[in-house]
């Protein structure tokens, strides 16, 4: 085989430049290297103090822990200086900034970190972000990005498999987030079951289109409506089981036959798997039969409990999934790859062509689906053009973990979250909201002492006063609300949090809240 640069002339001057930005990659990698890996080092050795509830603090108590140093906005944006150079600082100057950065920035590989949907990421996922970096490049279409298309393609038909959908035509594609994923969805099932509203929009032959979802559903759905032109009040809410949290059949054929009755078309149902603060399982086989009988698209929106798909124990929450006509999953969240890394699933991926494809002969120059070719330029199944090749990170875990492996991260989340619920529940003065064991890997509770709950007012600011404690103790949660009773605490457990971690978690909320309990005079 030829050297395919022998026929180019000789240019030392261009092969001295290119090695130069190799040496000049090469030097600042490892100076950042030097950086990140004392990061990663902090979280681990504050593993072991955290089953005290107590965790590393540099400063005496102050506000340094491992997991973040914490600082209101004003004095944190006096201490950080942020100023733009008029003449290039070079490495020197951006490695400053790399530490301040990191000096201020919560760590989410903390195990005490326990506050949203989502903790590090791990050495693959690192290492897939430096490779997207590298490459650079967009996946809209397969000319420029024909590794990265062809990965996506795979790893998202692999994905809709393991939930059911196993059509000819299943498959999926990645998006900028859950927000999208949901709001993408919303547009496929408008564009397929009303074809002219593509063209002429929502109102089109003075149709009134409504949507459903959980009470206990994602705000992503009223934004999408927002966003999407149907307005905010189009959505229409399910009430739950008050138990469980779950969205009650029931209700929704009620409200499907009111809207009805009132000149309304429902035309979507947004299914949760996983609700943001209980994390509850909507029963989707029995929605799905409602969905059915009305003609509704039925989206799953699994963007956090979807991963439980993965483990032998706990996928059976999902069944139904496979009635599904859409599917949202974020990795990023409970799997640990790093952020962003959602996808929309599809049974017909037909469809999502269809509903988003626009002639962009400068762009798209494939014949479509209807000369029987497979479409390869993922732009156009989607509402994006700019795409990174976010599939390339799940792609690459699974490679480095396997399906096993990524099982066993799922079972051990789930477990820890359950030996977290037992803790509480057994304990005198916390009182649990979740269910024992929780449907997914969040545990909600209230501090109680000897078990008397008090009013919202009180309890709220018992809870707070809790939550903004912990933040010295080296563990950060978020609280919420669902009732009259008020703020209660919300921790979310990761994979990696660990037993011991949640056990100094209860430790610590027991101590500060008896600390909150007497300051109250109660």
């Amino acid at each position: 085989m030829s050297n395919r640069n022998s026929d180019l002339p000789h240019r030392p001057a261009e092969k001295q430049a290119v090695h130069s930005r190799a040496d000049e990659v090469s030097n600042l990698l490892k100076a950042v290297q030097d950086l990140i890996i004392p990061f990663i080092s902090a979280a681990d050795e504050d593993a072991t103090a955290k089953e005290t509830g107590h965790g590393l603090s540099t400063s005496g108590g102050g506000p340094r822990t491992a997991l973040v140093e914490h600082h209101k906005p004003p004095k944190l944006a006096k201490l950080m200086n942020l100023e733009l150079p008029e003449t290039g600082m070079a490495q020197a100057g951006f490695l400053k900034q790399v530490e301040q950065i990191f000096q201020y920035s919560v760590n989410t590989w903390d195990r005490g970190f326990m506050n949203k949907l989502y903790a590090s990421t791990d050495a693959p996922g690192l290492a897939a972000e430096l490779i997207l970096a590298t490459l650079n490049t967009n996946v809209h279409v397969y000319e420029v990005s024909p590794a990265l298309t062809l990965i996506e393609k795979h790893t998202a038909h692999a994905l809709a498999k393991l939930f059911g959908l196993t059509g000819p035509h299943a498959g999926g594609i990645s998006v900028q987030g859950g927000t999208m994923a949901n709001t993408t969805s919303i547009v496929i099932a408008r564009n397929t079951l009303y074809p002219d509203t593509k063209e002429h929009g929502n109102a089109s032959q003075n149709r009134k289109l409504v949507l459903f979802t959980s009470a206990h559903g994602h705000y992503s759905i009223e934004k999408a409506a927002q966003m999407l032109g149907f307005g905010s009040s189009s959505v229409w809410s399910v009430p739950v089981d008050p138990k469980t949290g779950s969205m009650d059949p029931s209700a929704l054929s009620s409200s499907i036959d009111k809207a009805m009755r009132e000149g309304y078309t429902p035309f979507y149902l947004n299914a949760t798997a996983g609700t943001t603060v209980l994390g509850s399982y909507d029963p989707i086989t029995p929605l799905a039969k409602i969905c059915k009988e009305h003609k509704i698209w039925l989206h799953v929106d699994a963007a956090w409990g979807g991963p439980a798909i993965f483990s032998p124990t706990h996928k059976s929450k999902l069944r139904g999934s496979n009635l599904a006509s859409s599917i949202t999953i974020d990795p990023h969240k409970m799997m640990g790859v790093p952020i962003t890394c959602s996808f929309l699933l599809g049974a017909n991926m037909r469809q999502f062509h269809a509903s988003n494809t626009i002639p962009a002969s400068y762009l798209f120059h494939s014949s479509g689906p209807t000369s029987g070719e497979e479409i390869y330029d993922l732009a156009d199944f989607t509402l994006q053009c700019g795409r990174k090749g976010d599939s390339l990170k799940l792609y690459l875990s699974w490679i480095y973990h396997g399906t096993s492996g990524l099982a066993a991260q799922i079972e051990t989340a789930f477990s820890t979250t359950a030996h977290l619920a037992s803790l509480v529940s057994e304990h005198s003065d916390l009182k649990l909201v979740s269910e024992n064991p929780p449907p997914c890997c969040q545990v909600c509770f209230f501090y109680a002492k000897n078990g008397e709950l008090k009013d919202e007012e009180e309890n709220g600011r018992v809870t707070k006063e809790i939550v903004q404690g912990l933040v010295t103790r080296g563990f950060m949660i978020d609280y919420a609300s669902v009732d009259e009773r008020g703020p209660f605490m919300r921790v979310v457990v990761s994979r990696g949090t660990g037993r011991e971690a949640v056990e100094g978690l209860v430790e610590a909320v027991s101590e500060l809240g008896d600390k909150s309990w007497k300051s109250s005079g109660k």
